[in-house]
């Protein structure tokens, strides 16, 4: 019962996120905004981590198989595809190298803000 509760957290949250995709018109995906307010959610302690952690790891830890329509899709599509293949491994390449360094510098910087808070403790 305790998955269920936590699955219908996260459900309302996405349902909310798409909601606001239909009352915003920006060019937004409401997933993006049922993320964002997920995560103001459990920044501000309005849902507590315990109401949608162990839903959040089982939906992390299958995460993979979720991309399997996508690439489905993808190959139905080859024929608009196949033209601008190059172009496509260049972009998702370079992409792929942008995000991982963004990301990691991202990390970098908050574990020095929270290195220096820990140090200001002491």
């Amino acid at each position: 019962m305790k998955y269920v509760r936590q699955f219908a957290v996260i459900l309302t949250v996405s349902f909310m996120g798409e909601v606001l995709k239909a009352l915003i018109p920006l060019q937004i995906p409401a997933s993006i905004y049922g993320l964002v307010l997920m995560l103001a959610a459990l920044c501000f302690h309005i849902i507590p981590l315990e109401a949608v952690k162990d839903a959040g790891k089982f939906l992390v830890e299958i995460m993979p198989l979720m991309f399997i329509p996508a690439a489905v899709g993808l190959t139905e599509s080859w024929n608009k595809i196949s033209p601008i293949l190059l172009q496509l491994v260049i972009v998702t390449a370079v992409s792929t190298i942008l995000v991982m360094a963004v990301s990691g510098r991202v990390t970098q910087l908050v574990i020095r803000i929270e290195n220096r808070k820990t140090k200001k403790k002491e």
